[in-house]
């Protein structure tokens, strides 16, 4: 039933797995939307936190992407050669950890 529903979700919103806790999370739509605009607004304060997370991704990378989750996705892609499903879920699992800091 679970992954059914989370079938039919588009990327970021499907139940995404934590990394260190092995368990299933789920995030609503506005609270993925306002934790985003958050990011996007404090991108010159988390670029650290991106950079930690994803060393391979480049200063002058951060700058271009400047908060856009899109194409933070991308370039997670193509530095790390992994599906965008796979990129979805690892940005997914760093938004949740972030939210949990604050």
């Amino acid at each position: 039933m679970l992954c059914a529903l989370a079938n039919r979700l588009p990327g970021a919103f499907k139940l995404v797995w934590a990394i260190e806790a092995a368990e299933p999370l789920s995030i609503t739509r506005e609270e993925f939307q306002m934790n985003w605009d958050r990011v996007e607004g404090n991108w010159k304060q988390i670029k650290g936190s991106v950079k930690e997370q994803w060393g391979k991704l480049t200063d002058d990378q951060l700058d271009v992407i400047a908060g856009k989750r899109e194409q933070l996705a991308g370039r997670i892609e193509e530095a790390y050669g992994i599906s965008k499903d796979e990129a979805e879920k690892q940005l997914a699992a760093w938004q949740v950890k972030l939210k949990d800091r604050s």
